[in-house]
């Protein structure tokens, strides 16, 4: 078994654009899949802002149920600004976790929200659109957890083409 492992759960998400900058961030933080629940999601299939075809090597599944789609050693990690709930600044991820993202326009259903392992916010004033508050959480949890890939061969392979400048 893997030591660790992240996914990415979206409940009804609002629009193809948010599901793009979702598969963005879970391809820069290394996700290993992301599943979405909800009729609308169906739109969402054109990718419109995957702009790096993270779907070619992280799985975007579509399913009736994301609570079905996690197992027992897998912490369900709700993200939500909901009263409650614990600070992104002050939580401590676990190695393996599924955190789930309500829509833009809704909240993350009371019945997942109580079967949580945590239920966390990011400290905001006003609240992020979907795909930045994704980016924001992964990149919190490689800043507590270990990041695996660091340093000039990184950026080297993550810049843009048109991205040639060094610091002297």
């Amino acid at each position: 078994m893997n030591n660790t492992y992240v996914a990415i759960g979206l409940v009804n998400p609002k629009s193809p654009t948010n599901i793009g900058g979702v598969m963005r961030a879970a391809g820069c933080y290394q996700a290993d899949a992301v599943f979405y629940s909800g009729e609308r999601s169906q739109r969402a299939m054109r990718f419109q802002t995957d702009t790096k075809d993270v779907v070619q090597r992280i799985p975007l599944t579509a399913v009736d149920d994301l609570l079905a789609t996690t197992t027992d050693d897998i912490d369900i990690v709700c993200v939500e600004l909901v009263e409650g709930a614990t600070s992104l600044p002050e939580f401590k991820h676990p190695k393996r976790a599924f955190y789930l993202f309500g829509p833009e326009d809704g909240s993350i259903p009371q019945e997942i929200i109580d079967r949580a392992y945590r239920v966390v916010y990011v400290p905001t004033i006003g609240c992020m659109n979907l795909a930045a508050t994704v980016n924001v959480l992964l990149y919190d949890r490689c800043a507590k957890l270990g990041f695996s890939a660091h340093g000039d061969d990184l950026i080297r392979r993550s810049r843009d083409t048109n991205n040639r400048v060094k610091v002297r």
